[in-house]
């Protein structure tokens, strides 16, 4: 069970069992200011479920617009400065007295004395991307005090201010809609499905019985209302969103709570999360039903391997013992940020039925235990950290079918079960394998529609990586060096009235290490926003006259291709 951290004066009340399951929170309110000068709308709120992460602020809107003025919400310094071509694009972290901080994302620009410092501290790093830890005394701001411009960097894909409140303390993150911010709310949030799963499987070996939730008369219910279940032990999950007044945006919600015949059993609550743990979010949704098609469904019961988890539980991590065949009245009441709330209310009822068990191959792995297998041409190592729940764990070799394979193609566990932490995959190479080309294999894993590659270790014959994900996993050779595309020039071109130069870096196997341009023998700056091209804009850095830019880039298997161009500016 987590633990209650704070208790005092904001707290959203929802009848006496709510307590014995969340603590009452003390944040200051109205301590900070909208961040922008128009309205508080939404694009997306804090805890949202998100690819591989929960969302960890306010994504604010900016009108379809970028460089709107970003304002200070609070008095304090700039204490650190993002740039990087993913996550928060360009980024202002603001420390502040009260022991807060808070984050403004996506930036378009910084405001023009913070923008020249950051110009600076990358050509003395020679990296374009950084993150940078500012001096208390350089940047002090007041509330109000202009910092930045609106913009879509990063891994935005429209413009608006992604906005976050953190404990300075630990760089823990909370809800900033707990702050009172000026966000107008008075739409309840709504229940969309009902999930039921078996108390005694794990997750990933189940499939559960989804059921539709209509809103009559401004209840929510299920057909009949009641189920009846052969599973002695069931847990619940649910589809459900949030609104806010005026607009249709389907947003996150705040807290969710179980009840057994009236007595609080478990809940979940979006705030104080850390970055640390934000992928967590694969094991409060029903990963196996999302990868495979279905809704979004937030568990009410918490993963054995979810540690420090947004859980709160009476006992039994939200599994709900109705083995005495009796009726359970079952509550599940949902709240956004702003006191809000709606109920689902419906019954459950053990029905004993024969049971039809299929045999599951593959070993068993367990959350929090280091456990691996072993195969003649392939070993794979599963740590404490990897799995949120037990599950067994399919192995098969297959030939390769790539030309530049060294290696038989071997598949390990489920592109369903997610991991939390990278397991270790080990490959023997092909008998005939070439060992001259040694220092070029790579490891590839394909996951679905993904693929990633990896530089190996070599042990005893053998090449070892790291991946994140289960899937296919195989040994390449790669000898093939990057393609560099200039865009919009040739070698020899008159740049005088040009804005700026690109390029475009093409992989044969998308894995793009290292750019670097100089120009005459100087780190030349290029942007490289969302990955895409490395762009340079024409500055006080490259004068009038004649120029050689040398282009360097390396893949991961350390190919390196270089290009040399020459104008006249």
């Amino acid at each position: 069970m987590k633990r209650f951290m704070f208790s005092s004066l904001f707290f959203i009340f929802s009848g006496p069992l709510f307590c014995q399951l969340f603590s009452v929170k003390n944040y200051p309110q109205h301590y900070f200011r909208d961040p922008l000068n128009i309205p508080i709308s939404l694009a997306g709120n804090f805890g949202e479920i998100r690819p591989n992460h929960y969302h960890m602020g306010l994504d604010i809107k900016t009108q379809k617009r970028v460089n709107l003025p970003v304002y200070a919400a609070a008095d304090g310094y700039i204490s650190r400065v993002k740039v990087e071509p993913a996550g928060f694009g360009q980024a202002i972290y603001i420390n502040h007295p009260n022991g807060y901080a808070t984050v403004y994302a996506h930036l378009d620009d910084f405001f023009p004395a913070l923008s020249g410092y950051v110009k600076k501290e990358q050509y003395r790093l020679e990296s374009w991307r950084v993150f940078l830890d500012i001096p208390p005394n350089l940047f002090p701001v007041k509330k109000g005090e202009l910092i930045a411009y609106s913009g879509s960097t990063g891994g935005s894909e429209a413009p608006h201010l992604h906005f976050e409140i953190r404990r300075t303390s630990d760089d823990v993150n909370l809800n900033p809609s707990l702050f009172g911010l000026p966000i107008t709310d008075h739409t309840s949030p709504g229940i969309l499905k009902l999930a039921v799963y078996d108390g005694n499987k794990s997750i990933y070996e189940q499939s559960p019985k989804i059921i539709a939730v209509k809103k009559t008369k401004g209840a929510f219910a299920i057909p009949g209302n009641v189920i009846a279940t052969p599973y002695a032990k069931v847990r619940f999950a649910i589809a459900a969103f949030d609104t806010e007044s005026g607009s249709p945006n389907r947003n996150g919600i705040y807290r969710a709570s179980l009840y057994d015949n009236g007595r609080a059993e478990a809940g979940f609550e979006m705030d104080d999360i850390s970055y640390l743990g934000t992928r967590n979010v694969n094991a409060h949704i029903d990963f196996k039903t999302k990868a495979q098609g279905g809704p979004t469904l937030q568990q009410l019961f918490r993963l054995p391997g979810y540690v420090n988890s947004i859980y709160y539980a009476r006992k039994d991590d939200g599994v709900i013992d109705i083995s005495d065949g009796s009726l359970h009245k079952i509550k599940i009441e949902v709240q956004d940020g702003h006191g809000n709330s709606s109920a689902l209310n419906f019954s459950v009822r053990y029905k004993a039925v024969p049971e039809n068990s299929t045999k599951i191959t593959g070993k068993t792995f367990y959350p929090q235990m280091l456990d691996g297998a072993e195969n003649p041409n392939c070993a794979f190592y599963i740590g404490e950290k990897c799995l949120y729940d037990s599950v067994h764990i399919k192995y098969a070799e297959s030939n390769a079918v790539s030309p530049n394979a060294a290696s038989a193609v071997h598949s390990i566990g489920e592109t369903y079960i997610p991991l939390q932490d990278s397991f270790l995959v080990r490959i023997k190479p092909n008998a005939n394998f070439d060992i001259s080309k040694k220092s070029k294999i790579v490891m590839q894993c394909s996951a679905g529609p993904k693929t990633e590659v990896s530089t190996v270790q070599w042990q005893a014959g053998w090449a070892s990586a790291k991946f994140r994900d289960f899937g296919d996993f195989q040994l390449l050779v790669d000898e093939e060096a990057p393609q560099v595309i200039p865009v919009g020039f040739v070698d020899g071109a008159n740049l005088s009235r040009a804005p700026r130069i690109g390029f475009i870096i093409k992989d044969n196997l998308g894995s793009v290490k290292n750019f670097r341009a100089e120009l005459d023998g100087k780190w030349l700056r290029f942007t490289n926003d969302k990955g895409k091209s490395f762009i340079y804009t024409f500055d006080e850095h490259c004068p009038p006259g004649n120029h050689e830019l040398k282009i360097s880039v390396q893949d991961e298997a350390g190919n390196i291709a270089g290009q040399v161009y020459h104008f006249t500016r």
